[in-house]
């Protein structure tokens, strides 16, 4: 009995504190410290829109990072061009995103070390991606982040979703955040009207550009510059950007009822 009061006893704790069981410390806290986890994110990105064309596929997201309700950093990039075939826009927290961006660059560079040919397509890296996202959520510790992987799978475009549950679909157009309700029923409008031709490239940019211009104009968290990644059959992945939205508010002074 006296061995086992020397065990667990000794070293105990100040009059007033916590006993230290055995086992690893948790910043110098006690191990029976609750474990915390991020609950909300703090800088994030708003809208990433896609859309198929008949040649390939297009993706864009602005260049905002918001504190709160805050247009803190300005001149972010949360698009990632994974190789050549394969590209990737995040919305959510941008922190969660500069994490997912580490672990993918660094495989990407394991890859080419093997070379053994093989590499990210879009199908895999979307396949990976709710894996990823599923995992962390069933830990409780989400990654807090929808996902938007475009590119091309044996000449074919390809357009996929992931959010922070792990939940993932394909489509011909896809939009995140607020793009959503304000962007996605424009761009399905428009693929409605071309029917089963498809979208030329140029006819896809100038709906993107037509999104984010509304979007500029009745998202609170949007910003006028803007990249697009193109990915064709022909032409190997590629950012442009920042590109600027236009705005024309000669119409405010028309709006009445809010003085």
């Amino acid at each position: 009995m006296a061995l086992i009061d020397d065990c667990f006893w000794a070293n105990g704790p100040r009059p007033g504190g916590l006993y230290s069981f055995p086992g690893p410390q948790i910043r110098g806290h006690p191990a029976l410290e609750p474990v915390k986890q991020t609950v909300n994110p703090m800088v994030t990105g708003t809208s990433v829109l896609g859309v198929k064309f008949d040649k390939g596929v297009i993706l864009a997201c602005d260049t905002l990072g918001s504190y709160g309700s805050m247009a803190r950093f300005c001149n972010i990039s949360r698009m990632l061009r994974v190789n050549d075939t394969t590209v990737m826009g995040t919305g959510g927290d941008y922190a969660d995103f500069q994490f997912i961006k580490s672990i993918i660059e660094q495989r990407v560079i394991s890859d080419a070390c093997a070379g053994d040919g093989f590499q990210y397509s879009p199908v895999s890296l979307h396949s990976w991606l709710t894996r990823v996202h599923y995992n962390r959520r069933s830990k409780f510790d989400p990654l807090w982040n929808v996902t938007i992987v475009a590119g091309m799978e044996q000449d074919k475009p390809f357009l996929g979703f992931v959010d922070k549950l792990g939940m993932a679909y394909e489509d011909t157009s896809i939009a995140c955040g607020y793009g959503a309700y304000i962007a996605q029923p424009l761009m399905r409008e428009e693929l409605e009207r071309v029917g089963a031709r498809g979208l030329t490239e140029q006819e896809a940019k100038d709906l993107i550009h037509r999104c984010m211009t509304v979007l500029y104009y009745r998202d609170a968290r949007s910003w006028n510059n803007y990249e697009i990644a193109t990915v064709t059959s022909d032409r190997k992945a590629q950012i442009e950007g920042p590109l600027k939205v236009t705005g024309d508010w000669s119409i405010a002074s028309l709006v009445k009822g809010y003085e």
